[in-house]
């Protein structure tokens, strides 16, 4: 049954039945839009864990989440407080947000004195337009003041929407550049989507089980994206190599499915493994990028060895149709291209070559060791940072955003002493430097629970901000509410659930390497049967990985890059990026490495020395993965440019990571360890002999070894 369903036979069927392949694919996309359609999506409400989701499931359960605020921000060039004029202005502006918002107004004056920032707590429906009237005609005619309203925390998700957008079209656009042609170029555009789309309809049931972060349909995309141009990328080049040797359309799409179609089934259970070791964490968040992401490079994985091998069953030699006159037609099976040319040099002084790629790896990783990491916002993944006017009011009003919220629930009537814990807490908050005036406190309907909400000290997401959470928990807290008998306390707010999500993510970091590498290691070793080929790959990849690490660092924690990238530093890495760029990067590097080695690997089955073998597959593949390269570095270079530090920084890190992983590792770095290395790359032990032949299939003695290595055009 297994030999019916390998890469080979079902390729096999879909050229034989090709129109019939096609129309299952798409029956299967539409089947997976109509579960979407049917099922629904469920959305994460809140991705806190710890302490941080003990408190937010009592705000929920007893509806004590305090009402909205509305902030006016008011700002002079030249006056202060003590200034007429920007005293008419904030009293008209707090006058008018009485008479609109019909609660409390509370207004703070910046250290400086040159800034107001006036916050109303919203008690009844209001005009927006009402409310931005009073903001204009504050000032009057001194145009030394501003004023505007504020929208405090809230992430513009516009960079995000445009990044998306783009992915599409900026991969065509590099992928006619790779080929030359229309028709090639666009056969991988259509199945990355079609895969997509599928994984999108997917996502509808698999959300009842993992509930979906609004982040995961990006990553899916990226991921889809990636994972799928690359395998119809490889898959179609090998085919055109095929037939450019003389073999009739059937017999280079067997051929092509043999050897592509295993890799593409390889590589993608190795981006699987990846991917799924987040489950390992523990988060919601989490739980739901794992799901997404397996299924997406499913969908690819399966499109790839059958829809894919029909289509260029009906297109044959058309798939080099639509040339673009001023573009280059690219080729793959030349030895005398521009990574032949690196190859060779590369064979020739093997010594050179590894120290020299080695060393320059390691200096860029080498900064990773003082990383420093930092959520910037309240939503994990998918916040899209911050407008200008909202770092302004951070800056000279820290807390005012992000508050920590203390909770306390107890059975029965109200406890003895409550009230006076509450205000020791309060007093020991503001005098200690913990958090400053105005609290809030709201008490639920039954009287049987109470929430707090303390402006913290610092930024909310700085230094400051986590350890005041920290003291609040070991020392205030314990000293005030948890000395009232039968009183349950909890912190939560932004810089709580900053502060449970990186501790969750330091401890499932452990588990994940472990299980990446441990199940990475297996499958290279079923595939390759070789014990040294999974050892390199994996300390490639972990120097890949942490080189782009390096180059965060370096980046972001520094000041040196802020005007280039148009960014302002906060001194650290976003929390959730090194695991995610982790099992991402693991995950696309292990398809480069598959991809490669195979071509090796069939050379030396087919006859070929190492040497041999080894400038024969590189050279046939570098290009290839370069291309593959290109279009991810291209994609992930739209989110670089977002003004969102979180999606800035994936970006930076997933650019640089692949770029390094497809230039510097595997044009240099792997063909001049596997020289050294020489017959020993495909060193198995005894003790391991038994193993399955699960990998990859040896070539036909049907098929000249002529043909595999020194094909003619």
């Amino acid at each position: 049954m297994f030999t019916r369903l390998s890469p080979t036979s079902v390729g096999r069927w879909s050229t034989r039945r090709p129109r019939l392949a096609i129309a299952a694919w798409l029956s299967f996309v539409v089947l997976a839009l109509l579960a979407l359609s049917v099922t629904g999506s469920k959305q994460l409400q809140d991705g806190a864990v710890g302490e941080s989701a003990r408190g937010d499931a009592v705000l929920n359960s007893s509806g004590l989440w305090f009402p909205p605020v509305e902030y006016v921000y008011l700002h002079s060039a030249a006056a202060t407080d003590g200034t007429p004029a920007f005293h008419v202005a904030i009293d008209r502006v707090e006058a008018g947000m009485r008479r609109i918002l019909r609660g409390p107004v509370h207004v703070s004056l910046s250290r400086d004195q040159g800034a107001a920032l006036v916050a109303g707590q919203v008690n009844a429906p209001f005009s927006t337009a009402e409310l931005r009237h009073v903001v204009s005609t504050a000032s009057g005619a001194d145009r030394r003041l501003t004023a505007a309203v504020a929208d405090i925390g809230s992430g513009s998700h516009k960079d995000l929407a445009r990044a998306e957008k783009l992915s599409v079209p900026v991969t065509l656009i590099v992928l006619l550049v790779v080929f030359g042609t229309l028709v090639a170029a666009a056969v991988p555009v259509l199945l990355a989507v079609t895969a997509v789309a599928a994984a999108f309809g997917l996502l509808g049931p698999i959300s009842h089980l993992f509930p979906l972060d609004d982040s995961v349909k990006t990553v899916v995309l990226l991921i889809g994206m990636a994972v799928g141009v690359d395998y119809a990328l490889f898959y179609i080049v090998r085919a055109r190599e095929e037939r450019r040797r003389g073999l009739p359309s059937h017999e280079a799409l067997d051929r092509t499915a043999r050897t592509s179609g295993r890799s593409v089934l390889i590589a993608g259970a190795s981006v699987m493994i990846a991917m799924g070791a987040q489950f390992a964490v523990g988060s919601d968040v989490f739980n739901g990028i794992a799901s997404g992401t397996i299924v997406v490079v499913a969908c690819a994985v399966i499109g790839s060895v059958t829809a894919l091998p029909a289509v260029l069953k009906l297109l044959g030699p058309g798939i080099d149709r639509g040339r673009i006159p001023f573009l280059p037609q690219w080729r793959a099976d030349r030895d005398d291209g521009f990574w032949g040319r690196i190859v060779d040099r590369v064979l020739r002084h093997p010594e050179v070559a590894a120290t020299l790629s080695c060393g320059l790896l390691i200096a860029l990783a080498t900064p990773a060791l003082g990383m420093r990491v930092s959520k910037p916002s309240s939503d994990a993944l998918s916040a899209a940072g911050q407008s200008s006017l909202a770092q302004q009011i951070t800056a000279n009003f820290p807390g005012a955003s992000s508050p920590a919220i203390v909770t306390a629930t107890w059975r029965g009537g109200h406890p003895q002493g409550l009230r006076a814990a509450v205000g020791r807490l309060e007093s020991l908050a503001s005098t200690g430097g913990i958090a400053h005036r105005p609290f809030s406190v709201a008490m639920n309907g039954d009287g049987r629970a109470l929430a707090i909400a303390l402006p913290l000290t610092g930024l909310g997401d700085n230094a400051a901000s986590r350890r005041a959470v920290l003291e609040l928990r070991s020392t205030l807290i314990p000293e005030t509410l948890g000395r009232v008998p039968g009183v349950s306390t909890a912190v939560t707010g932004a810089t709580a659930e900053d502060v449970d999500f990186t501790n969750q993510m330091k401890a499932g970091i452990p588990y994940v390497v472990a299980l990446v590498l441990a199940l990475a290691f297996v499958v290279l070793l079923l595939a390759f049967r070789s014990i040294v080929v999974p050892l390199k790959a994996i300390a490639l990849n972990l120097l890949s990985v942490g080189a782009s690490y390096g180059v965060l660092v370096l980046v972001f924690q520094h000041h040196w890059a802020q005007a280039l990238l148009g960014f302002h530093s906060d001194g650290a890495v976003i929390s959730w990026l090194p695991l995610f760029l982790f099992v991402v990067l693991f995950g696309l590097s292990m398809d480069y490495h598959v991809f490669i080695l195979s071509r090796v690997r069939e050379g030396v089955d087919a006859g070929l020395s190492t040497d041999e073998a080894l400038r024969h597959g590189i050279t046939r593949t570098a290009g290839v993965v370069s291309g593959a390269a290109l279009v991810m570095v291209a994609v992930f270079s739209l989110f670089a440019t977002s003004s969102a530090l979180d999606l800035k920084q994936a970006g930076v890190g997933l650019a640089v990571a692949v770029l390094l992983d497809a230039t510097v590792i595997r044009g240099v770095l792997l063909p001049a360890t596997m020289k050294l290395l020489g017959d020993r790359n495909w060193y198995l032990p005894r003790f391991l002999r038994w193993l399955p032949k699960v990998g990859l299939e040896r070539p036909s003695p049907a098929d000249p070894r002529s043909a595999l290595a020194f094909g003619t055009d």
